[in-house]
């Protein structure tokens, strides 16, 4: 018979492992002198950090959304204190929720900063040749200028082909879809601050608002493939580890 793991062929009593494969893989087993520490405890909490930046850009849209009508009321000339008190009301929200933004985006930053170095370390473990970007990088690259628009995209591309498991090819289309979202996230987010700034009348705000509304919304769009990278990485890698080293083929 053919060993369910390996490949090969081989008695396989009373089972679909051969007895080599048979034998549990040591827990985030790795190459000779590499030290594995599962990523799952980070990965997870980077998903809900992430998942709490959903909820505070849905309610950025919400706040974009009042911002705007009202302003475009103002802008066709309306008047009286109900328009006012809904001004208010409109830019209290507004003030809110970049706040809940801020505070959101920075707790996950740090979270996410602290997963992405776990795993670009067991990446390494498990193909050290694999990468084109110094370890360095993982966490500099978002920060240095200029190379922040691609050396965070090509390092998550090198952890994710080195934590595919055996025999799996690795497609970057999740990867790529997340980058491009945040990219675009990214520019539409300065052109909206710039314009909001910018602002003098109600007719610029009802545009600026509008703006803002598109940037929060790709951001979300953004944070949802975000999730579904950390969460896939994650899971290859907890998967590859527990896998054991890759299996020597048999010739003869």
């Amino acid at each position: 018979m053919i060993c369910a793991r390996c490949r090969q062929f081989a008695v396989v009593p009373g089972g679909t492992l051969c007895a080599q494969c048979a034998v549990p893989a040591p827990p985030f087993a790795a190459a000779p002198g590499a030290v594995l520490r599962s990523p799952v405890g980070l990965g997870r909490a980077a998903a809900t950090l992430l998942g709490l930046v959903i909820a505070a850009d849905l309610f950025a849209v919400v706040a974009d959304a009042l911002e705007m009508n009202v302003a475009g009321d103002l802008a066709d000339g309306a008047t009286g204190a109900d328009v006012v008190h809904r001004a208010q009301h409109a830019d209290s929200l507004y003030s809110a929720a970049g706040a809940a933004q801020g505070i959101a985006l920075l707790a996950t930053i740090v979270v996410y900063l602290c997963w992405l170095w776990r795993v670009r370390v067991n990446a390494e473990a498990f193909n050290p040749g694999g990468h084109s970007k110094a370890r360095g990088w993982t966490i500099g690259g978002w920060f240095c200028p200029v190379v922040n628009l691609w050396f965070p995209r090509r390092i998550t591309l090198d952890i994710w082909d080195s934590s595919v498991p055996w025999a799996e090819r690795p497609g970057h289309a999740l990867v790529n879809g997340w980058w491009t979202m945040w990219i675009i996230s990214l520019f539409a987010d300065r052109a909206a601050t710039t314009e909001y700034g910018r602002a003098h009348g109600p007719a610029e705000l009802r545009d600026a608002a509008r703006q803002m509304l598109f940037s929060d919304a790709i951001d979300i769009a953004a944070a949802v493939l975000a999730i579904l990278v950390v969460l896939k990485i994650t899971r290859m890698q907890h998967q590859r580890a527990l896998a054991g080293a890759v299996p020597t083929p048999v010739f003869g």
